[in-house]
This record gives structure tokens, C-alpha cells and sequence, in this order.
């Protein structure tokens, strides 16, 4: 029987979750708006409102989960990958709760958990399984042998594909975040509408600076003979945009299947909740005839529940850090 309280705070949303005995009782997440401001997350500002959000909503997840503090068996973290100094007030607090309360530290990789997101719900994967693990700063592909045995068998060489998705919107004058954006356009547009440059890479690897070239080279080109080209034009650009990355993505998953022999395909990460992708693949699915499987949409943005599950399971094989752990801006997969 295990207790633990998970905390993450890798960007800009600062969440904590409870997981009691394998199942998630609580998952808060406070969500910073002020980025907006600015088109894009503030590092600096970040860590500041974590400060300011971290304590209320641990309370906030010990209420939910009906527990009291001194119920806890062990506190879960993110350790990385993330902005160092949004990571240094989760581990920070985290290390300080732990010790304050004579508790067992539990590191979590943040992409290992986004993977295992997916075994808090049922459905769940078997393994050996493919996971598509697609977000604003990684584009990767896993094999998942267990819980702890993953091993990356393709990334992007460059960009990630939800800075592609978000890239894109800032050249289409959307707010941010646009990827959301750009996913509610899409679906009243014409995906075949526009072609875009796409990489032609022979491995499982990815590549989307080129693609977006490719895209600020086209509005460009279209402002200049046109210049309410994007107003005129926004949802069949979005669904175009959309439709082109969503190949790219699931074209290098079709070779990873075929060349691994696995027919158990994931999806996770905050791109995962894009509908065209998750149409995109339920489609390529049947094709194949594959078993396929996604996260609930709460749980493919950043969240605390991920990082929970994470920590059951280094709780169950007593994986713990000691007080002198620290953030890690980059982390081994």
C-alpha cells in the first residue's frame, strides 16, 4: 500500500497529484496565462509563479485526494527535462516537504512519464509497445518493453513538432498557445488545399526546421500577392499545416511498427490531444490492423498524474534519490 504525492513543474503549469495505492485520487494543475503577453513561455516568469502556486495547490491536492500529509509514503518529482529554473522550485520544494516530513524521494524522467500516462486509465498497452511521445520541445519515438526498459529508436534532429505547430500560428497572427489554434481551424478547412516541403529522412529520425521554412517562405510569397491572403485563407492553411505534420508523424510510426514487429501503438505528450493526429492514426490503424491507444486529454498536456504513476512504480522497486538530487534542464532518456 503506498501514498504518494507527485509534483511537476517542468514549464509553465505547476500540478500535483495523488496517487493512492496505483490509482489517481487528485491531479491539480494551475495553468500560467501571462505567457500570452509575450507569444511564448517567460522562463524567468515561470519560476515565479510556480512559487507562488506551488503551496496552494498541494493543499488543494491533498484535499482532493483525501489524505493528510502525514498519510504520505513517499514524494515524486520531476527531475527534467524542462526550464531549469521552473524544475529548481518543484525539486526544491519537493526535497524540503521530504525531508520535513522524513519521507523517501522519487525521481521521475518527464518523458518517461508521459509514456506511462498510460497505464492510469484502462485501456492499457501490453508490451513491447511503440510510443509516439510528441510535445513542444520532443518529437520521439519508444520502444516500451516495461516499465522502466525504454529505449528512444527515433527523435527529431532539430525541431519538435508542437514548436512546429506553434511556430506556424505565431506567422498566422494566432494567440498563444496556437497549436490548439490551429487544430480548431483545421477542422473547418481543406487539408489537400496547400503542399508543404517535407523532410525526406531514410531512419526513424524526424526534422521539422526545414518544414517550417517551408511554410514562412510560402505566407511570404502568398502576402505579397495577396495581403489578406492569411485571413482569407486561415482554416484551409491550418488543416493543410496540420495534415502535413500529422504524415510526417505517422509515417515514420508505420516504418518503426513494421521494422520492431509491434502492433501495440501509443500516443503521448502535449501534441497527442491534436485530433487530426488522433484521427490520423485511429485511420492508419485500421489500415493495419494495430491496437491502438490514447491517453485522456488531461493527461497529455503537462501534468502531476503522470508523474504519480511514474512513482508507483519506482515506489514498488524501491527506486529512490537521495537529498542531494538536483534539477536537470537535459535528462538521459
Amino acid at each position: 500500500m503506498s501514498i504518494i504525492l507527485a509534483i511537476e513543474s517542468s514549464c509553465d503549469e505547476t500540478s500535483v497529484a495523488i496517487c493512492n495505492n496505483g490509482k489517481i485520487t487528485a491531479n491539480v494543475i494551475a495553468n500560467q496565462t501571462i505567457h500570452q503577453n509575450y507569444g511564448g513561455v517567460i522562463p524567468e516568469l515561470a519560476s515565479r509563479v510556480h512559487q507562488q502556486n506551488i503551496i496552494p495547490v498541494v493543499q488543494q491536492a491533498l484535499i482532493d485526494g483525501k489524505v493528510n500529509k502525514n498519510d504520505l509514503n513517499a514524494i515524486a518529482f520531476t527531475q527534467g527535462p524542462g526550464l531549469l529554473g521552473s524544475l529548481l522550485v518543484g525539486v526544491s520544494f519537493a526535497k524540503s516537504f521530504a525531508m520535513a516530513m522524513s519521507l523517501p524521494l522519487i525521481s521521475v524522467n518527464h518523458m518517461h512519464a508521459h509514456i506511462l500516462a498510460h497505464f492510469i486509465d484502462d485501456p492499457q498497452p501490453s508490451f513491447p509497445f511503440l510510443c509516439l511521445t510528441v510535445s513542444g520541445g520532443h518529437t520521439q519515438i519508444v520502444v516500451v518493453r516495461s516499465y522502466s526498459n525504454m529505449e528512444v529508436v527515433g527523435e527529431t534532429l532539430d525541431d519538435a513538432a508542437g514548436e512546429a505547430f506553434d511556430k506556424t500560428a505565431k506567422l498566422l497572427n494566432l494567440p498563444y498557445p496556437g497549436g490548439p489554434l490551429i487544430d480548431q481551424h483545421a477542422k473547418m478547412g481543406n487539408p489537400l488545399a496547400f503542399k508543404f516541403s517535407e523532410p525526406q529522412i531514410k531512419s526513424l529520425d524526424y526534422s521539422f526546421s526545414g518544414f517550417k521554412t517551408s511554410i514562412l517562405y510560402f505566407i511570404r510569397n502568398k502576402e505579397k500577392q495577396n495581403e489578406n491572403f492569411i485571413v482569407e485563407n486561415l482554416s484551409d492553411i491550418c488543416a493543410s499545416v496540420q495534415y502535413s505534420i500529422v504524415n510526417i508523424l505517422l509515417g515514420k510510426v508505420k516504418k518503426a511498427a513494421k521494422d520492431y514487429k509491434i502492433d501495440q501503438i501509443a500516443i503521448a505528450g502535449g501534441v497527442s490531444a491534436n485530433s487530426g493526429l488522433r484521427t490520423g492514426l485511429k485511420n492508419l490503424a485500421d489500415e493495419q490492423n494495430w491496437n491502438v491507444f490514447m491517453p485522456a486529454f488531461e493527461y497529455c498536456t503537462d501534468n502531476a498524474a503522470m508523474i504519480a504513476i511514474a512513482g508507483h512504480y519506482k515506489y514498488i522497486n524501491n527506486d529512490f534519490v537521495g537529498q542531494n538530487v538536483a534539477p536537470l534542464s537535459r535528462m538521459e532518456f
